[in-house]
Parts: structure tokens; C-alpha cells; sequence
């Protein structure tokens, strides 16, 4: 009888918790972590806490799938723009460049905005 009670206690699902320290566990005994970048090197946690609280989480998900906050991309589009109309050949086309250009500004300028403290 005990022999059933241990095969069917095998057979009870683990906490997902139990699981990943299990796994954690293994790949540290196979040396999985051992050549990760910035091992053995403090965190630099500065940036994290200098992002207002509420938008952290929400950060930190898209840092870690590679992209970037709108507002980076917005500053990335302006730079591109920027570089387009100074080297535009024809008029019509660095006019066209400058309308979306504009544009581009204002909504880094809303999206910027949106991101400051309000004064209370």
C-alpha cells in the first residue's frame, strides 16, 4: 500500500514554484549561469528606480523583449527625419519630409509631456 501512495503521490501536479526552483537548481549544477553577461557584477538598478512607478513593470517587460518605449522611437523617427531633409535632393520631396517631421515632433512633445510629473 505504501508503494501506491508514493506512485500517486508522483503523480500529483507540482506547484509551478517547486518546479522552476527545481529547474533553477539543475541548470546552476550544469553551469547554465555560469557565462551570462554582468555575472558576478552588481546590479545597476538606477534607471529602474528613476522610471515613475507605475510605468516600471510595463518597461521592464518591453527591456526584456527589445523594445523600445514609444518615446525612443519617436526620438529614433525625428533623428531619421532630421537626416532625410538635410539630405532630400528636390524641394517638394524636404517639404514633404518637413511636414512629417513636424508631426513627428509633436507627438514626441505630447508623449513627453504625458511621462511628466503633473504639479499638484
Amino acid at each position: 500500500m505504501l508503494q501506491q501512495v508514493a506512485g500517486w503521490c508522483d503523480n500529483v501536479p507540482m506547484p509551478f514554484s517547486r518546479v522552476a526552483e527545481r529547474r533553477i537548481r539543475e541548470a546552476i549544477a550544469n553551469g547554465d549561469f555560469d557565462n551570462l553577461p554582468g555575472a558576478g557584477k552588481p546590479l545597476n538598478l538606477e534607471e529602474y528606480f528613476s522610471t515613475p512607478e507605475d510605468l516600471r513593470m510595463a518597461y521592464s517587460i518591453l527591456k526584456n523583449a527589445n523594445c523600445a518605449p514609444a518615446e525612443v522611437e519617436l526620438l529614433k523617427e525625428v533623428s531619421r527625419l532630421q537626416l532625410a531633409v538635410a539630405e532630400a535632393s528636390d524641394e517638394a520631396t524636404r517639404e514633404e519630409l518637413r511636414r512629417t517631421l513636424a508631426v513627428r515632433r509633436t507627438e514626441l512633445a505630447i508623449a513627453l509631456e504625458r511621462r511628466s510629473p503633473r504639479d499638484k
